[in-house]
């Protein structure tokens, strides 16, 4: 599992914006680099408000898209799968000892 602290990404090719990200933002959105265009899901990448950082990481500027998905089980209904739709190139990352 990751433990991403801090995460430095440019959005949107070489001319656009750096953000820094920190804490449970920047996890998630190292989860959403490496899952790709798959996306993750709170099932997938479990924390304790993965919609919530997902939240902070739009009103950062990023572009993530969700996905209404139906599972089984005892508590069966639908999740959603978050999946990364800016183009983010990594500058620099922080990782917790």
């Amino acid at each position: 599992m990751s433990n991403v602290t801090k995460l430095e990404i440019r959005v949107g090719g070489q001319d656009g914006r750096i953000l820094t990200l920190k804490g449970r933002v920047a996890w998630m959105v190292d989860r959403l680099i490496k899952a790709g265009p798959r996306g993750t899901t709170s099932i997938e990448s479990p924390a304790p408000r993965v919609s919530h950082y997902v939240f902070k990481a739009r009103q950062a500027g990023l572009d993530i898209v969700t996905v209404d998905e139906a599972h089984a089980g005892a508590f069966s209904g639908l999740h959603g799968r978050y999946i990364l739709r800016s183009a983010v190139e990594v500058l620099s990352m922080e990782e917790a000892a």
